[in-house]
């Protein structure tokens, strides 16, 4: 079996179903840790760990309700309900990082000698191990179904292991210099990493609800289409796209001459409709076939309203 066909096996709610399950695990971990050590800096790794299985959680549910078909009332699907889940992770990782900012902030200012490190760091280890491998899957599925919510658990995920990289670090370091304060000051550096990964969930998100135009990737391909069938009695324009979750949409004119009959014009669009769905999957296109010459309506209020002098004449 090809490798990409196992992505495509891996959906994005087996992925979520996943993610809830390491969540839960890293934080019986990541919790034992902290209990032995009484580090700062693995309480806020573990937090973290907690906006991790929300954030899953809220995740799978959108999802579930993205993939659901189009109905009366949403007549597109509910493919953006995915962006819902990006935006919502990046508001709890926002709040996670504040409280582990007011955690090391205390600790900074009245540091405590560190227990067990040994076990704290193992612990710590092991559950980043299961979360960067599951980050790296579900990276790759995220590209396969172009899933929003899966991409923004995954760099959650990620951040999550950077974020006990440089807890591990410190905790090796206190020893090593006898600065017990590192512990307070790594967690601020933590949380400030997190801050900025959360702002950036929240932008993603942001841009897909303004109906955001298909990655550039995409956009060449439908016009690598499009440039194929142009000839001199057929051309293309007005061409606009926009992604909403794991579908996206692409509407344009297509010219052809006045006296072709309606067969045949329509003959050519259902070779083209079949040619962009090849070249990008998951595209629903829609092409509106005009004469040679002619454009519509709102095109002419359009270029009327552009041509008309502005201010006071």
């Amino acid at each position: 079996m090809k490798a990409e066909a196992v992505w495509q096996r891996l959906s994005p709610v087996v992925l979520l179903r996943a993610s809830v399950g390491v969540a839960v695990l890293t934080i019986v971990l990541k919790m034992g840790a902290w209990w032995l050590t009484d580090s700062v800096g693995l309480l806020s790794d573990a937090l973290e760990s907690f906006v991790n299985l929300a954030g899953a959680m809220f995740a799978l549910l959108m999802v579930t309700i993205a993939q659901r078909p189009a109905d009366a009332d949403h007549p597109f699907g509910h493919s953006k309900a995915e962006y819902f889940s990006s935006g919502f992770e990046g508001i709890l990782i926002i709040g996670a990082a504040l409280a582990i900012i007011w955690a090391a902030i205390h600790r900074l200012l009245n540091p405590v000698p560190l227990q067990a490190l040994g076990w704290g760091i193992g612990l710590s280890v092991v559950s980043s191990v299961f979360n960067g491998v599951l980050a790296a899957v579900m990276l790759r599925s995220a590209r396969v179904h172009n899933s929003m919510a899966l991409q923004a658990d995954a760099r959650h995920l990620l951040t999550d292991v950077w974020t006990s990289v440089g807890v591990v670090a410190a905790l090796i370091a206190v020893p090593l210099t006898g600065w017990v304060w590192l512990d307070g000051a790594i967690a601020i550096v933590v949380a400030l990493n997190i801050l900025k990964e959360g702002g950036h969930l929240i932008w993603q998100s942001s841009q897909g609800l303004m109906d955001e135009a298909i990655d550039p990737e995409h956009l060449q391909a439908v016009q690598t289409v499009l440039q194929r069938h142009t000839g001199v009695q057929v051309y293309f324009d007005s061409l606009a796209t926009r992604s909403a979750g794991q579908r996206s949409f692409a509407q344009v004119h297509m010219h052809v001459p006045a006296q072709w009959t309606l067969g045949k014009a329509a003959r050519l669009r259902r070779q083209v409709e079949e040619d962009l769905m090849a070249a990008v999957p998951g595209l629903h296109a829609t092409l509106e076939i005009l004469p040679v010459g002619m454009e519509t309506a709102l095109e002419a209020h359009e270029h009327q309203a552009a041509a008309r002098p502005e201010g006071p004449v």
